[in-house]
């Protein structure tokens, strides 16, 4: 699996708008709506708002990846944003984040799901990768620097 076949440029923003860990999360929601990937854009944002308040899906390290299962998308989708301010989003570490991930897939889509979690965590290790992609100056860039990493 590639993060970079699932997430598409037009879905990548930066920077973010929002500063508020619920309204990055509504702005990245709006961006894959916007770019016709949902079916039920209510039902996605509750979704992956209710998984939220179950736990914070800030991760450490400056990342956060919201998700949720939904019957709002009919394939696995994502969306990236990076903030040009830090956003406190409850991490594990207690640290802000600076790159959203948010990924959405089917309500019966256990398995590509959690692999796509796996992945996503796998590639955010990389403490210098991180420090590129929040020096990104375009969802271009940031799209160009998933592909050559997951190509190495």
């Amino acid at each position: 699996m590639l993060i970079s076949q699932i997430l598409k440029k037009s879905s990548i923003i930066v920077p973010l708008k929002s500063a508020e860990k619920d309204d990055v999360i509504e702005e990245l929601i709006d961006k894959l709506n916007e770019n016709g990937l949902l079916t039920d854009r209510d039902d996605v944002l509750d979704k992956v708002m209710t998984r939220e308040m179950t736990r914070s899906t800030g991760i450490g390290q400056g990342i956060a990846i919201p998700h949720g299962k939904s019957k709002g998308v009919n394939e696995l989708i994502m969306a990236m944003g990076i903030a040009s301010s830090e956003i406190d989003f409850d991490s594990i570490d207690n640290k802000p984040v600076s790159i959203v991930i948010l990924l959405v897939s089917p309500a019966g889509q256990t398995g590509p799901h959690i692999q796509a979690l796996a992945k996503i965590s796998r590639l955010m290790l990389d403490g210098d990768f991180r420090q590129k992609l929040q020096d990104a100056q375009d969802a271009e860039e940031v799209y160009n620097l998933l592909s050559s990493k997951e190509s190495e």
